[in-house]
């Protein structure tokens, strides 16, 4: 054992047991890889292997809030928190797997609650840890041990997450400006109950009315030809749809001619068809008034019953109640009982005053085609970011955003997703090609990234790549097929307020003024299609 690793071993070991503010470390232990080692398997957030020598610490703060950190033996100076999606309940394994090799100390926290725990929702305190406490305690608490062990002060702090750890990400802008240098929020869904509502609502309409319930074949078909009427648009016909707000796709195409049923997979009968296009146009509530602003061409959603996840926020929750009967969903009363009830679950204010002060620098990504959580109101969000901040130029030297042409949640999709995202393939040192990197050369050298380089891999290998453009840029490809970010006129209409949204249905600006509702920037608003069926709220 190298004297170095021994004293690694004392220094982690003397981390063990009670620390201020309710933290508590039951095991520090030195892990040396004899060749790769990991932690306990888990769904998910499964790790990769780590071939670094590196101190594990577990622990809990204020009895119910779970956390861990890895100290690698050589360290970068830089401290990244590693957020987690969904209900939470586990360690981001993942990131702090793939980036504690580059010399990160990483932490993670399971956000108050443990994923058994099926009904954690009813328990207000983890509700409010899930919401925002959980995160910056952990980063408090992690940030105290990291400065301790390695006997120096953390140079620079930084927090990655997607989906739910990309909200988290935009709470910690917001509510706690000081506690990370730089954030990278993917698919953060700033709005998430009214999110929420959108796909409660939805699929109950399919459950109340299974002859108009959509199979996936339906979606396939729908997907491929919207995508395929749209693609182009940039310059190139390769699958990928630069900009899905810059095409219209007309739905009846879809429909099934006499003699067909649809069981081919070549059409969408009459039914099926009009709940495809109440599923697509803007969610309206009991008054057919548009609550948001709809979704754009070609995006598909999760087909079937409500998920148990959504099923647990409005039961556990909004209602107190695990035996809620669901078939009693309001739109417009639940989305302001939730709202009551979880105040902070929105990620969507815009005062970031202290965040640009404290010299604090975001990057915001988003797959135009997410099914999840929709490109329409992250946009939105930096259009009001940008409305309150002073402007497009003056925002965009704090916060930047970048839409994902064909990617789905997170990643996946026809387009290239892995840019060092959360839970993507990281490119260690690359700013050009790794937008956690590219947050740093912004936050210690002052370059902000117009555009990162993003990868495909399929099975292993690199099949293309694409340039993501900062927006309001898309790419557009010349004849000599070299693509260039260029600024887009449509996303500039977008960044002022004027999506087609607007155009088509000035009552969302109203809505909005009043606080109602979240994106109204999507599909040209049409009123939503009656289906057969009992009426519901």
């Amino acid at each position: 054992m190298s004297a170095l690793l021994a004293a690694s071993l004392a220094g982690c070991a003397a981390l063990m047991g009670s620390h201020p503010d309710g933290v508590t470390v039951s095991s520090a232990r030195a892990v040396q890889p004899a060749d790769n080692w990991l932690p306990a398997q888990q769904r998910a957030y499964a790790p990769r292997q780590v071939s670094v020598p590196l101190c594990r610490v577990e622990g809990t703060i204020e009895g119910n809030i779970g956390f861990e950190l890895w100290l690698p033996q050589q360290w970068n100076g830089r401290y990244l928190g590693a957020g987690v999606g969904g209900d939470a309940g586990v360690f981001n394994y993942l990131d702090m797997s793939l980036r504690v090799g580059e010399g990160f100390a990483v932490a993670s926290t399971d956000s108050g609650h443990k994923a058994s725990d099926a009904h954690w929702m009813l328990d207000g305190k983890a509700r409010q840890d899930y919401e925002h406490r959980a995160v910056h305690l952990t980063t408090v608490a992690a940030r105290r041990l990291t400065e301790r062990f390695y006997g120096q002060p953390i140079r620079h702090a930084y927090f990655t997450g997607c989906s739910g750890g990309g909200r988290q990400a935009l709470k910690s802008m917001q509510n706690y400006p000081k506690d990370f240098d730089g954030i990278l929020a993917g698919a953060p869904g700033p709005n998430m109950p009214l999110q929420s509502v959108r796909m409660m609502w939805f699929a109950l309409q399919q459950k109340w009315n299974p002859k108009a319930a959509l199979t996936e074949a339906d979606w396939d078909l729908y997907s491929t030809r919207a995508i395929a009427a749209c693609d182009g648009i940039d310059g190139r016909r390769d699958g990928i749809v630069e900009n899905p707000a810059a095409c219209t796709f007309d739905t009846a195409e879809l429909a099934c001619s006499e003699g067909q049923d649809g069981s081919s997979g070549a059409c969408i009968p009459a039914e099926r068809l009009d709940m495809l296009r109440s599923i697509i146009a803007p969610l309206t509530n009991a008054d057919n008034e548009p609550m948001d602003g709809g979704l754009f061409p070609g995006v598909r959603t999760r087909p079937g019953p409500p998920s148990p996840l959504l099923r647990a926020m409005w039961a556990d929750a909004a209602h107190g109640d695990p035996q809620w009967d669901e078939d009693k969903f309001d739109r417009t009363a639940d989305l302001a009982l939730i709202n009551r009830v979880m105040p902070e679950l929105r990620a969507d204010r815009t005062s970031i005053d202290a965040f640009r002060r404290a010299g604090g620098k975001a990057i915001i990504y988003q797959g135009w085609e997410d099914p999840s959580t929709n490109a329409g109101p992250t946009i939105d969000y930096y259009r009001r970011l940008a409305a309150e901040n002073g402007g497009l130029d003056a925002v965009s030297q704090t916060a930047r955003l970048f839409i994902v042409p064909g990617m789905y949640h997170c990643a996946r999709g026809p387009g290239a997703d892995n840019f060092g995202g959360s839970g993507q393939m990281a490119f260690p040192g690359d700013p050009e090609r790794d937008m956690l990197w590219a947050l740093i050369r912004w936050v210690e050298e002052g370059k902000a990234p117009a555009s990162v380089l993003a990868t495909k891999i399929e099975q292993n290998e690199q099949t293309f790549t694409r340039t993501l453009c900062a927006f309001p840029h898309s790419l557009s490809f010349d004849e000599g097929g070299d693509g260039r970010c260029e600024s887009d006129p449509v996303l500039e209409k977008m960044m002022l307020g004027r999506g087609r949204a607007e155009v088509d249905c000035p009552r969302l600006q109203e809505l909005r003024s009043a606080n109602q509702i979240g994106s109204a920037v999507a599909q040209d608003w049409s009123p939503k299609l009656a289906v057969s069926g009992r009426q519901h709220p």
